[in-house]
């Protein structure tokens, strides 16, 4: 259980959140909702004790699995398998059981006997942790978040970003946590998990905090709604299901217009009665409180709902460059005896758009990562054409210096531009003040994105290479990406799950991987978009 008394949260000056209570109980299915950027991922936090509140007290009891977006814990080294059980400590009484078992065949008198006796006691820990039904729920969760054998036996330092991330949520799920605080679970899912994820969800004995702007997983699964309000830095709670939510705050704010509207009516007439009424001495006191009165009517309203603020965003015009800016031929890569993919051919044209499709772990963003220069390829190459001038946006958003500034960032990326010329872009996606010098590393996922996204709008790029690019942005923000997707007039090689995404990018062409097969697009193919 978690329990919040007049917690704040603030960045800089800015109030994020003021004098929240609230509590996250066994049976509470609670959905946290709001802009991106209104504060959401630095509640959750805050909630499973990674950064300390402004004011106000947080306790908890019980054991908490948190789920961050972008999640880097555990030892490069470690097995992803061994990364899933060690939520139960199951991954060291597991290898120490190997290697009790390699040295019970010893030559060695004393040391077989050592460790006879040894193995039945890890045996006894194994069998406490859950033992073999234990390692079989960790299968069977793995297997629905479509981590296959082959993966969960490499090391983590192997595995794609969208891999590690569903390693970690296999090992929060595994965890059996009282309360879970999930930061977009759904991220990097196929249709077929995220599906199998809202069931479990359902029937999850505790309690969960979950960020998504996967309205059917909300729908199916929360009890409880939170709305985050960027614009006066509250926190809405509605003890309802998301469409009773939906409802309950549509009807809330019908009736808040119809009373400030009622209000300010009645309110203009009086103050202009009492102008009429100033003019003569004797009826100066009456108009006083006249106007007194309009203002009290006026000020006991509750607040119409400002509306939330979106990021504009127009990809930029492309520079000049020849016919084929971009070309890589027999590209492949292997981690030790595992290949990834084979094989691949791409040209990219002036103006073309391709998508590229493969199951996760593929090697998608691999793919990405060597037509960008950020990844050495085991054989072939890539080759720049005249004129290029590239743009890449990682879904891990490693194109950003975390240690740097929002204002540093985007400078580094716009060396020419001058500082008023910056920071205006920065406000164009909504960073101003005391925003736009913050560290890139306190920045939630949502502002990683818009900064990575407000990075390729002042490159001039002529190749973009979008990896996920609607990750973590709420539905508005969606919206402005898939319209600079159709606008955009230079050529794009998109990695996305959204079949939104790829409909908006019309795209002439699909590689398949990790065959690397080469197709002309056909609605078809679409069907392939969630489950890729």
């Amino acid at each position: 259980m978690i329990t919040v008394q007049g917690v704040e949260l603030r960045v800089g000056a800015r109030v994020l959140l003021s004098e929240a209570t609230f509590r996250v109980a066994a049976g509470d299915r609670i959905g946290l909702v709001g802009r991106n950027g209104a504060g959401k991922t630095t509640l959750t936090k805050t909630l499973a004790g990674e950064t300390q509140p402004t004011a106000g007290q947080i306790s908890r009891s019980g054991d908490i699995g948190y789920l961050p977006q972008d999640p880097r814990s555990g030892d490069l080294s470690d097995l992803a398998m061994s990364r899933v059980l060690s939520a139960r400590g199951l991954d060291r009484i597991i290898e120490q059981m190997r290697e009790t078992e390699g040295l019970m065949a010893s030559t060695d008198d004393a040391t077989r006997e050592a460790a006879m006796e040894r193995y039945p006691k890890l045996e006894a820990r194994f069998t406490a942790g859950g033992g073999y039904a234990a390692e079989s729920e960790a299968h069977r969760i793995t297997a629905n978040l479509g981590l296959d054998d082959r993966v969960l036996g490499q090391p983590l330092s192997t595995l794609s970003g969208g891999q590690r991330r569903r390693v970690e949520l296999a090992r929060i799920l595994f965890s059996g946590n009282d309360t879970l605080l999930l930061d977009e679970p759904t991220n990097h899912l196929d249709a077929d998990s995220i599906a199998w994820l809202r069931d479990y969800l359902k029937t999850y004995p505790g309690g969960f905090v979950v960020i998504s702007h996967d309205v059917d997983l909300l729908r199916a699964t929360v009890n409880k709604v939170f709305h985050l309000d960027a614009n006066r830095g509250e926190l809405d709670q509605y003890n309802l299901g998301w469409d009773g939510y939906v409802l309950q705050r549509e009807t809330d704010e019908k009736r808040r217009r119809r009373e400030r509207a009622n209000a300010e009516k009645k309110a203009g007439a009086l103050l202009a009665q009492a102008d009429k009424m100033r003019a003569k001495a004797t009826k100066a006191v009456a108009a006083q409180n006249m106007a007194r009165r309009a203002e009290r009517m006026l000020s006991g309203l509750d607040e119409v709902r400002a509306s939330d603020k979106v990021a504009k965003l127009r990809f930029p015009e492309p520079a000049p460059c020849g016919r084929t800016p971009l070309t890589a031929s027999d590209l492949s890569k292997s981690y030790g005896s595992q290949e990834v993919f084979a094989g691949v051919d791409l040209a990219i044209d002036r103006g073309s758009r391709v998508v590229v499709l493969g199951l996760n772990g593929a090697g998608k963003t691999t793919l990405l990562r060597m037509l960008a220069g950020l990844q050495e390829s085991d054989t072939g190459e890539v080759k720049p054409g005249h004129g290029l001038k590239l743009g890449y946006y990682a879904q891990e958003h490693e194109t950003l210096d975390m240690d740097r500034t929002v204002v540093e960032n985007l400078r580094s990326s716009a060396p020419d531009l001058t500082d008023t010329q910056v920071r205006s872009v920065l406000g164009s996606f909504l960073f101003s003040g005391d925003d736009a010098d913050k560290p890139a590393k306190v920045l939630s996922g949502g502002e990683k994105t818009r900064l990575a996204l407000a990075s390729l709008v002042v490159s001039a790029a002529n190749v973009l290479l979008l990896d996920e690019p609607t990750n973590n942005l709420d539905p508005a923000s969606r919206e402005e990406i898939l319209a600079a997707l159709r606008g955009y007039t230079g050529a794009v090689v998109l990695v996305s799950h959204d079949e939104g995404a790829v409909e908006a990018l019309n795209p002439e062409r699909v590689v398949l991987l990790p065959d690397g097969d080469e197709d002309l697009w056909n609605p078809s193919y679409l069907d392939l978009v969630t489950l890729a």
